[in-house]
């Protein structure tokens, strides 16, 4: 028997917030096993972005970085779970990285300025990103209380992120609309 967490996500002034990562963190503990997701780990460089803008992997995972644009890429990193360089690859070459700490991991591109994107390497299969409409699901929650961590590249918060405590039942969901403060206002 396990409940869910149906959450949304805004800002101050009621706006959906999207790319809002969830993890949950249950006090009875977390199944054991490794963890894995249904979206997969590749994060594909097209239109001279990053997509998805934000990713969600497990520790351990191996993030594919496609290029699909006709220019060349340089993906680094400064973050502190990961500091890194893939330096130039061009149109339809693929480079990859392997995610051991978790954390928040902000990307950018050394060619191209504009180029921003996050990977959240978590250490929790109760995980999940908001959508354009600030709405996500997290399913297969465990009885009892948990410490539920939410975080956004762009909150106005230390480290981008908030924690609350929240209590799930034995079945059903559990709802919770979450406002956040955005940086630049809202």
């Amino acid at each position: 028997m396990a409940g869910d967490l149906v959450m949304t996500v805004v800002d101050k002034g009621g706006k959906p917030v999207p790319n809002a990562v969830v993890t949950v963190y249950p006090s009875a503990g977390l199944p054991g096993g490794a963890i894995s997701f249904p979206w997969g780990s590749t994060m594909v460089q097209q239109d001279i972005a990053f997509n998805p803008h934000v990713l969600i992997v497990p520790v351990g995972a191996t993030v594919r970085f496609p290029n699909k644009d006709k220019v060349r890429h340089h993906i680094y990193s400064f973050s502190k779970p990961a500091r890194f360089e893939i330096k130039l690859f061009g149109k339809d070459e693929t480079r990859s990285y392997r995610f051991t700490t978790a954390g928040a991991v902000a990307l950018g591109c050394n060619i191209h300025d504009m180029m921003s994107g996050f990977i959240k390497v978590v250490d929790t299969p109760f995980a999940a990103k908001s959508d354009a409409s600030g709405a996500l699901r997290i399913s297969g929650l465990p009885a009892g209380s948990a410490r539920v961590v939410v975080w956004q590249p762009m909150m106005r918060a230390k480290y981008n992120e908030i924690t609350l405590n929240l209590n799930f039942g034995r079945t059903g969901a559990t709802q919770q609309r979450v406002p956040i403060e955005m940086r630049g206002g809202a």
